[in-house]
């Protein structure tokens, strides 16, 4: 395992002397932009190793993507040895349709301290939720980003990630051009979790479970999401979906297409860059 072959597959080639924020947010924002949130291999019928190394040699040199388990420990491995304060997180996603948060811890996600300051990284959410730059630790601060406005709010040790939703125009499903919002409220509940600091084996089960249990979206769903440099790009299924943020004032554009299964192969590959060696069942 390599740090520079890292690198090369996430595209980054600037001096990096120093851990500090500017790094950070470089490496970051290339690691989001080269590696997919997909969750292919569950529907190909691979195992999913939570391994560092098997992580390392499906990523970087099978040059395929992961789910929050793989793509943050790879980029944990990467901040720890470029000398970050880096510790892992738990966190229990929201669900809109329960209307609440699992019971269980289902997401990994990164804490960096820069000269003092506390700072999350999560390059594992994907789609519309995913973060493009470092959010700092602070609660109630509104942090503008190009995919929205991300805050925390933290109540009695938890902390709570949410996200300001923009409109969305979808032309093909529009009567006339006014953007319309396809959930009632602007704020959309993203995760919550506590600063205890948890350990890659305490997510084994987790990655385990996630694998073979029916219920989940994961394995009702094959996923895969990258973020662009203007937006995002999703292939759920056989839905591509392509969104170009901000791309009227607080509206974000979004174009649907329906896939046939040849299509489905030809997009991961032309889109995603990703070259599956076993047969994909979408």
């Amino acid at each position: 395992m390599n740090i520079q072959e890292y690198f090369g597959r996430i595209s980054y080639n600037k001096p990096h002397k120093d851990a500090d924020l500017q790094t950070l947010r470089a490496i970051f924002q290339h690691h989001i932009q080269s590696i997919p949130f997909e969750n292919l291999s569950m529907h190909c019928g691979e195992p999913i190793e939570l391994d560092l190394q098997a992580i390392y040699n499906k990523i970087v040199r099978k040059k395929r993507g992961g789910w929050c388990l793989e793509t943050n420990y790879l980029l944990f491995w990467a901040l720890q040895e470029l000398g970050y304060d880096i510790c892992i997180l738990g966190a229990n996603s929201y669900e809109p349709a329960e209307k609440g948060y699992t019971a269980q811890i289902n997401h990994i996600l990164l804490k960096v301290v820069i000269k003092g300051e506390p700072y999350i990284v999560d390059a594992g959410f994907g789609g519309a939720y995913q973060m493009w730059q470092p959010l700092m630790l602070i609660s109630g601060k509104d942090q503008p980003q190009v995919p929205g406005i991300f805050r925390f709010m933290e109540d009695n040790g938890t902390w709570y990630l949410e996200k300001v939703k923009r409109k969305h125009y979808i032309p093909e499903h529009s009567k006339n051009d006014f953007p319309h919002t396809p959930e009632l409220g602007n704020i959309r509940k993203i995760h919550k979790f506590t600063l205890e600091p948890r350990h890659i084996d305490d997510f084994q089960e987790l990655n385990a479970y996630l694998q073979v249990s029916p219920d989940n979206l994961l394995r009702k769903k094959s996923i895969c999401s990258l973020q662009t440099t203007n937006g995002v790009l999703a292939l759920v299924g056989w839905t591509l979906t392509e969104m170009k943020y901000n791309y009227t004032e607080d509206v974000d554009l979004v174009n649907i297409t329906t896939l046939t299964d040849e299509e489905v192969e030809k997009a991961l590959k032309d889109k995603f860059s990703i070259e599956l060696e076993n047969k994909l069942v979408p």
